[in-house]
Formats: structure tokens, sequence, C-alpha cells
């Protein structure tokens, strides 16, 4: 046994080599030994005194991580004596350890191993662990005071059950150790112990307020610490402002006027400044509301920020360099930049900017440039959170702004053109309307300045913001002048390129360019023979390392004004610029995963199939490869507790997600938007190519649905599920029975993905996809045990939807209530509306599928949708129980009348309901009622023709917000004459319903009614035409009216009658100019054309 443990020292030593190979042979070596024996010898090296200090904890570290990750693997098989052993020599251990840094490690353990011995009833298998805490807390020995509460803040959950009655011990433990006035060590690690206990019961609220009489030394804790060089207590602080934040509101104000105060002093590092300001920045986030009542100190917080942000080191080389390096995300000007677009974000516009306003407009008259700089910065820093303040005078900031661009100093000028592009991305399209000729003519001015290439390339990057979000009509005015300056640069910065080698600003104007392009469309024809011949030369020749970004722009910039111009001129460069992109393709294996021309090429990939169209289908083989590679990238993750945490950073590209209980996830983000990118190019495709995809379908389709589960990105799973019904209809080239087994591989994990996923966006795209899934396959596509889980699925969604109103309610009370509060609790109204919306959708394509086989499962989700029209509910919760019941009485008729008492008055009574959402859903339902009721619905029919008739006679009935409602009831109205024509005195109402039409904004309603009109025209309706035909000219009148504003489109059938009718006109010449007299020009422009098409 011995020997046996000498070789693992050995191999405890291989393990923490430096040498690559060694290594990976001992980490094999490990892997293969039994956890019980490494078990016993990992414990043996951390009991063994003659052991090397790094072996010893190595041992350490391995032993927690085994216990950590294995378990349940390993520990259930020890024998009972084995166990003992293991937790007698723990606690042996940390008595007798002398080394400090072992002693830590070994206090780790035996939290890991009491966080596994908790039952699930809450029980502690470990007794003598909570005596040894005691024991030790009370001792006089300061390692042992200190382990105890090691542990403690390592696992605070460590009395399971027994917490509350050990309640009182607890806090007592805690006070006396905050106040140990001799070990300032004990004192600090008895806050972070509080910090943690505080954290792990964040949502016991009578616990936290029972313990909020140690806030105090918590806070004096973190004073004294910071001032030691530690800022573990502040970090804690943090976590409690982030996760506990109404832990601090009895001590609020203290806790602010502190982290003030650490970050006013210059002595601490910056480290320790910006965590202090975190704490501020992050209630602003978490509790916005309980902040907004100590305005005098958020406002004493933002000057804290701006004097960050004028921490900026002087640079000669800055306005010349070519690479731009990342921000330094240490430093105090990004920091401060940072906390400030939260801070305004998190309190709104209303409280940040009558704070800074004057700091700014003062900052912006200061001669030394770092305070222009900052005061810029700032500026583009709280656009998005001031937006509605900011609006109101922006006629005044923008004014301000642009005198920067010809400030002295060009990191000004660089600043000024920051904050242009950053107002053109959060005011649009307002900024654009409104200031485009200033804007364009100083950032054209700014793009000349050729001895400063970085303000160069940012006046570029700024047009591209402006351009971006600038309606067409208003840069065509200037396309001339924009292109030939962009012309200008794009040849200079070519001929830089090519004799010193420099790229950055060519890198920008390529894009500007392609920005151009794609606002302006098919203007940008006259100007593309200007550009293509050296965007072709940059790809064709910039095939160095250092240009692989340039390069991909290009590429870009060459897609972009191809789908711009169209493809008639684009043509002729089509397969020049293919077989460019091919060659890039098929070198594509020896690109690195890091190559950012991969995400350029296959988004022009994409876009050459949106302009080739069916052409493109010859080169899926070549491209296809790379794509699915791409889209396939599986993501580095780790589960990584807090010991591990402290080696890994996340500036080497990894993002850590909080678990609590001392775990966190990561995930390395390197490929995840070309993985998500990808995937939206693979929907491009199915949907542009259709059944010419179909080859690939599969191995798409196999890639997308676990895709559905992607939770590392919002993107990847949105693309999944667009994906499912654009591969169906793919698919159905290949017949019936391979469409059914695709949709039987899909159909699990969509309904399953609709009870799961936690994103609301992301979650009305999956529903939205299935709804399209079932409308494509139809009936029979669902067995019993698909209906079973989509039934309880809607069921809580329902349910969910009516929780959350009441959660809503419940908030309206809270003591921190305001109209921020109120704003933002809409915003969640209108996401659970917007879910409401699809589970109506979802219904639909049952109903539409299934029609009245599927009632019987509908009925558990009756009495939900019966309270959604209660009218107590809000309207938009009426609106979308009537428009369910709607689709009820269309597609399930007549079975649907036996739900008729739940429904009927409800629907008859909105018909006049304040709401017009309201309003239209019900007179769409008489509509259908009429069509597909049959005969039990026809006494409602009669009741409600007065009713419809009041809507549509009402004085507004034609304002903007009422006109869809109205619509609808004039389209009712001419259902039920039509389909009911004895609930009504048909002769009476038929004059009115003439004088209504035609239906202008409802696209759907307005074939109904001309379907009808040609039904009453071609019977010679005495009523419609009108004594002599008299009428004839009005019916010209609300064709052409019908044509005009596409009411009627060539596909229709009806549009046919409509053409016949007016050539039966045609042939009398008198009528037919007492008819066409009355058009004006877009009249009779429109019965031209329908003629024409029809």
């Amino acid at each position: 046994m011995a020997d046996q443990q000498q070789q693992f020292y050995i191999l405890l030593g291989n393990l923490m080599s430096p040498d690559n190979n060694v290594r990976k042979q001992a980490e094999e070596t490990y892997d293969t030994i039994l956890g019980q024996n490494k078990v016993t010898f990992l414990l043996q090296a951390i009991r063994d005194a003659s052991a090397a200090e790094e072996v010893k904890q190595m041992g350490a570290v391995l032993l927690r991580r085994l216990l950590s990750s294995s378990f349940e693997e390993i520990y259930p098989g020890l024998t009972l004596e084995m166990q003992t052993v293991i937790k007698t020599e723990l606690l042996t251990s940390i008595q007798q350890e002398t080394s400090p840094n072992i002693r830590k490690k070994v206090c780790d353990i035996a939290a890991e191993l009491t966080r596994n011995l908790i039952d699930d009833d809450g029980n502690n298998q470990w007794p003598e662990v909570l005596k040894f805490l005691f024991d030790s807390v009370n001792s006089d020995s300061v390692t042992l005071r200190e382990s105890a509460l090691h542990i403690f803040w390592n696992f605070p959950g460590i009395f399971g059950n027994q917490q509350q009655h050990y309640m009182e011990v607890i806090k007592r433990m805690l006070v006396q150790c905050m106040q140990d006035q001799e070990n300032p060590h004990i004192r600090t690690l008895a806050a972070r112990a509080a910090a943690s206990f505080v954290l792990s019961n964040e949502s016991n609220s009578a616990l936290l307020k029972h313990f909020s009489d140690l806030l105090p030394g918590l806070l004096q804790a973190v004073n004294d610490s910071c001032y030691q060089s530690d800022d573990s207590v502040l970090k804690s602080l943090v976590e409690i402002a982030d996760t506990a934040p109404k832990y601090l509101r009895p001590n609020l104000e203290a806790t602010l006027q502190l982290c003030l105060k650490l970050c006013a002093d210059t002595n601490l590092t910056n480290m320790q400044r910006q965590l202090a300001l975190e704490v501020i920045v992050t209630l602003s986030e978490t509790a916005a509301a309980m902040l907004r009542k100590h305005t005098a100190i958020v406002a004493q917080s933002v000057p804290q920020m701006l004097a960050m942000m004028v921490d900026l080191e002087e640079d000669d080389e800055w306005a010349m360099a070519d690479e731009l390096e990342d921000d330094d995300f240490d430093s105090n000007a990004v920091a401060g930049e940072s906390a400030l677009d939260r801070i305004a974000c998190g309190l709104g516009g209303k409280i940040i900017l009558p704070m800074i306003k004057q700091h700014i407009m003062q900052m912006l008259q200061n001669p030394d440039w770092k305070f222009r700089h900052a005061g810029l910065m700032a500026l583009s820093a709280i656009g998005e959170g001031c937006h509605q303040q900011m609006e109101a005078i922006l006629q005044e900031i923008v004014s301000f702004v642009l005198l920067f661009c010809s400030d002295a100093h060009p990191r000004v000028r660089y600043a000024a053109c920051n904050a242009i592009g950053q107002m053109a991305t959060d005011f649009a399209p307002t900024f654009q309307k409104k200031f485009h000729d200033k804007v364009i003519s100083a950032l054209l001015q700014t793009m000349e300045d050729q001895s400063n290439p970085r303000v160069q390339a940012h006046a570029a990057a700024a047009l591209i913001n402006f351009t971006e979000d600038c309606p067409k009509s208003l840069l065509i005015p200037y396309l001339d002048s924009l292109v030939q300056h962009l012309h200008v640069i794009m040849v200079a910065k070519l001929q830089e390129l090519i004799q010193k080698g420099t790229k950055l600003v060519l890198e920008q104007v390529v894009t500007s360019i392609a920005s151009v392009a794609d606002t302006a469309e098919e203007k940008f024809v006259p100007y593309y023979d200007l550009f293509m011949p050296s965007l072709k030369h940059i790809v064709e020749n910039g095939v160095q390392k250092e240009l692989r970004l340039l390069r991909g722009k290009t590429i870009e910039c060459i897609s972009l004004i191809g789908l711009a111009v169209g493809k008639e001129k684009f043509m002729p460069d089509a397969s020049a610029v293919m077989q460019l992109l091919l060659k890039t393709q098929t070198d594509f294996n020896d690109l690195e995963d890091d190559d950012p021309q991969i995400s350029y090429m296959i988004s022009a990939w994409a876009r050459m199939c949106k302009i080739l169209g069916k052409e493109f289908q010859q080169y899926l083989p070549v491209v296809m490869g790379p794509l699915m590679k791409t889209a396939s990238i599986k993501p580095e993750v780790a589960l990584l507790d807090t010991q591990d945490m402290e080696n890994i950073s996340e500036d080497d590209g990894w993002e850590f997600v909080n678990l609590g209980d001392q775990q966190s996830f990561g995930i390395k983000t390197a490929g995840l938007e070309e993985k998500a990118t990808a995937c939206q190019m693979l929907v491009c495709y199915a949907k542009e190519l259709k059944e010419g995809f179909v080859e690939y379908t599969e191995q798409v389709v196999k890639l997308m649905v676990p895709l559905l589960k992607f939770y590392f990105h919002d993107g990847v799973r949105v693309a999944a599920a667009e994906s499912m019904p654009l591969l169906l209809e793919c698919a159905r080239v290949r017949g019936p029975e391979y469409l059914t087994q695709m949709w039987h591989f899909m159909c699990d994990a969509l309904i399953k993905a609709i009870g799961t996923e936690p994103d609301s966006d992301v979650l009305s795209e999956i529903m939205h996809s299935f709804a399209k899934c079932i409308e494509l396959m139809g009936d029979g596509c669902l067995n019993n045990e698909h209906f079973e889980e989509l039934g309880g699925i809607l069921k809580g969604k329902l349910e969910e939807h009516f929780k959350n109103q009441e959660l809503r309610q419940t908030k309206r009370q809270d003591e921190d209530y305001d109209e921020e509060v109120e704003e933002s609790l809409q915003d969640e109204d209108e996401n659970d509306v917007y879910i409401l919306t699809k589970v109506s959708d979802v219904l639909h394509s049952v109903f539409s599928s299934y029609k009245e086989k599927v009632l019987p499962w509908f009925e558990q989700l009756l009495q939900l949708i019966v309270q959604l029209i209660c009218p107590t509910r809000p309207w938009a919760d009426r609106q979308w129980g009537l428009c369910i019941f709607d689709d009820v009485v269309e597609h399930c008729s007549p079975a649907s009348f036996k739900y008729a008492e739940y429904f009927l008055r409800p629907m008859l009574q909105s018909l006049c309901d304040t709401s017009s959402e309201v309003r239209q859903a019900a007179a769409y339902g008489v509509g259908v009622m009429a069509q597909y009721g049959g005969e039990t619905y026809r006494p409602f029919c009669t009741e409600a023709i007065p009713l419809l008739v009041r809507v549509i006679q009402a004085a507004d009935s034609r304002a903007k917000e009422n006109v869809n409602a109205t619509e609808n009831c004039i389209s009712a109205v001419g259902k039920v004459m039509r389909f009911r024509p004895e609930c009504v005195n048909v002769n009476e109402i038929l004059p009115h319903w003439l004088s209504w039409l035609p239906l202008n904004e409802d696209k759907e309603e307005a074939v109904h009614t001309f379907d009808f009109l040609c039904d009453l025209i071609e019977s010679n309706n005495p009523i419609v035409l009108g004594l002599d035909n008299a009428n004839l000219p009005k019916i010209f009148l609300i064709i052409a009216d019908g044509v005009a504003n596409e009411s009627i489109k060539s596909e229709d059938a009806c549009s046919k009658r409509l053409a016949n009718v007016v050539r039966q006109v045609q042939v009398s010449a008198g009528l037919w100019t007492q008819c066409v007299s009355t058009l004006n020009e877009t009249q009779q422009k429109a019965i031209k054309d329908l003629l024409n098409t029809a």
C-alpha cells in the first residue's frame, strides 16, 4: 500500500506538470483509478505530514472535486467504517493542519461533504460537523474560529431542517465574530458568512428582517476590509444588491453613503472603486423603485461616474492605430460609461437626465479634452435609458454635439461621431427625419480627416448607423454626394493599403457603402459600376491573414449591393462573384475557427440565394458542408464551484451564470454568434429554395430539433423553431410518407419546447411555428399522447396568465410602487398578452385541422377561456377569448352550439364594447355564426343586426382606432344577408350596406364583401343596381377603390367576376362614359389595371 501511495504522489506531481504531455498522461492514469481508491489515496495525501505542500494542496482540490461531481457514484458504495474514517479525518485535519492554505482547502472538502449529506427531508447525516462548528466558534483558537466561519460561508445551508431551531444561535455566532476587535480577519470572514447566509435565504422575508440588524456590522466590515486590500466583503455586498436587495432597505441610506465614499476615494484600487459603484448600479436594476426614493444620493453618484470617464491616458499613437484593440474592461473610463448606461436604463430618464444634464454641459466647455470626450461619451451612454426625455430636447443636443465634429482634439471628434452614431440608433427614425442635412454633411466632412484614420473610420461607422435606419426617401437626395465622397475615400484608402498596408478606414468605408446601397435599393444601380471592380479586386487580392476582416466585410458589401440593385443588374457579375466566393469556400477548411470571414461568407451565400433564387441550387453541395459545420458548433461548457472560479477570468471568453450554492455554470462564448448566423441561413435556404432544398432536409432537421433546447443562445432556438414548418414544406415533394416521418421526428420536441421554453420572445416563435406545422400537416397529425401533453401545457399557460395578472396587482400594492414600476408592469402585461395570442394561434390550427372531433379535448380548457371573456377582465383577455370562441364556431359547427350558453351573451354584449379590438372579435363571431353556425344560431343573427348597425353608424366609426372593428361589423351584416337572409329585412338593409362600402383596412373581410357584391350584381339585384342602373357609377367607385387599396388582388376569384361586370358596362358606351367620368385619375387607372390582369 505504501508503495502504491508513493506512486500516487508521483502521479499528483505529474498532474501539476507544466509539460502538456506529462500532464495529459497523468490525467488519463488518474481517470482509470477506481473512485473508492481515489478517496483513500487522496485522504492519505492530505493527512501525510511528510508530503510536500503542493502535493497535499493538489490532493485537497481533487478530493473536493470528486465529492462535488461524483458523490452519488462513490460515497454510498463505501463501507460504513470508511465513511466514518473520512468524516473523522477531515475534522481532525482541520484541527491539526498547520498550513493555512491546506486548512482552508480541507474546510472546503468538509463543506462539500456536508452539502451532499443533507437528505431529501433536510436532515444533516453528519451531526458531528454541527457540534464541531459550535465548539470551534466558541473556541479560543483563532484558526478554529476561522475554519468554522469558512465552512459556514461555503455552505450556509449546513443546518438543514434544524435552521429555524438554531436561528438565534446562528445570529449570535455571527454577531459575536463580527465584533471581534482583536482579529480583523475574523470580522471579515464573519461578514462574508453573514452575507452568504442572507443570500441562501433570499426569498425568506421574515428571516431577512430578523437579520437586518447585522447589516451595520456588515457595512463596517466592507469599509475595513477595503482598506486592508481585501474586496471580498464588498463583492458579497454586490451579490446582496443583486439577489436580495430588499435586505438592504432598513439601512439603504447607510449602504449608499458607504459605497459613494469608497467610490470617491482615489487611494483605493480601481477595482474596489468600481465594485462600490456596482452596488448602486445593481440596485438601480434590481430595486429601482426602492432606489428612486433616495435620489439625493443617486445624484451624488452621477459625478463619480463622470469622473471615472475622465480617467483617460494620453496616447500619441492613438489617432494612427490601425488595429482596434478591445476596450480595456478594467479601466475606469469603460466602467463609468457602462454604469451610466445601466443606471439610466434602471431608474429612467425622468430621474437621471435632470441630474446629469448640467454636468455634461459643463464638461463640454472644459478646456481639457478628456472632459469634453467624457461629456460626449456620457451623452451616448444615457440615450437608451433617457429616451423619452432626450427626444424632447433632441434639437438642442444634436446642434451642440455637431459642433464637436470639428473640435481641435481628434479624440473629441471621435467621441462626437460616437454620440451621433449612438443617437442615430437610439432615436431612429426621428433623428434621421429631423437632422439628415446637418448630420450627413458633418459626417462626410469628418471622414475627410486624412491625418487621423481612427476618426475617419469612426465617422464612417456613424454613417452606417445613420443609413441603416434612414427612410429611403430621405437618403435619395443625398445619394450623389454620399457616393462621390465614399468613392474618393475608398480609392485613396486602397492606395494606402497597397503602399502602407493600413486598412482600418477601408474596413469601415466598405461597410458604409454596403449600408447606403442596402437603404437606396434600386436607386443604387447608376453607381454600381463605380464600386464593383474595386470591391472584386479586394476580395481577389486581399488574401493575407491580417486582411481577413477587410475581405469578409468586402464580401458582405458585394452581396448587399447585389441584393440592392437586383438580379438584372447583378447577373453579369454574379458568376464571377460566385467563383470568388467558391474559391474562398474551398479554402474554407484551412480557415481557422475564429476567422471573421466565416460569418460574412455564410451571410453572403444566403444573400446570393435570395438574388439567384432557384439558380442557386447548383451551389448547395459546396455551401452546405461548412454551413452545417458552423451550425453544429458545440460550445465549451463547465460546471465550476467558487474555488475553481477564482482561477478563470471572464476575459478568456468565458461567461458565467451563478447557480447559487457556491456553483457557477460557465460557457465559452466563442463561435456562438457564428452558430446562430449559420442556423438563420439554413432557415433562409429552406424558405427561398423550397423543394430545391429537399436533399438536405433530413440532415438539417436532425441538427435543428435538438437545438430547440440550446439554452445558451436565444437566436439559435428561434432559428430552430422557424425552420420546422419550412422544412416540412421542402419535404412535401418526397411524398406523404417522408413528410409524416419528418413530422414525427419534430413533433414531440416542439410540444416539449412549448412547455419548457423560459424566454417569452422565443416561446412565441416556437408556438407560432408549431401552429403552422399543424395547419400544414392537417387532420390526424397529433396522436393521443400529443393531445394530452399539449392540453396540459396550454392549460398551464392560461393559468400562468391569470396568476401573473394577480402578481402584478400585488406589486401595485407594494410600498415602492410608482409610475415607473407601472410602466414595467405594463411591459410585462404586453408580453403576457403576446403569449395569449400564440395560445389562440395554436388552438386555431387545431380547430381548423380537426374540426368538431377535437371538442371533447378542448373541454379541459373551456372554463379558462370562459374566464377570459368575463366583463371584468382586461380588454386584451376578452379580445383573445372571443377569438378562440370565433374559431370554435367557424370550424366546429353545428356542434359548437353546445357551448353557446358560455359565449353567446358575452359576444353580443361585446359588439358595443368600449374597446375596438373587442368589438372586432365579436363582430367577426357574428359573421361566422351566419356563415357556418347552422340553424341554431338564427335568432342570434337577428338580434345582432341592430347592434352592428349602431356601431357602423356611430359618428367616429371610421376613426383610425375604430375602423377595423367597423369594417368587421359591415362584413358581418353582409354575411347575415348572404347566408341567413331569413334573419333580416334584406331590402331595407341593402342600400345602407352598399353605402358603407368599400372596406379598405381589413383585406380578408373585403374579399367577402366583394364576393357578395358580385352575387348581387350577377343576379341583377334591383336594389343594388338601382332604377335604370343608376347605382352603377357608385359601384364603379367601390370597385376602383378596392383595386387601388389592394383590397382586391388579381389572384382572388372575385377579381375576375368584377372585371366581367366592368366589361358588360363597357359594351354600352353612354353608360361607360357616365361611370368613368365620376372617377379620379387613380381610380381610372385601377379600373384599367383590373381589366388587364383579371
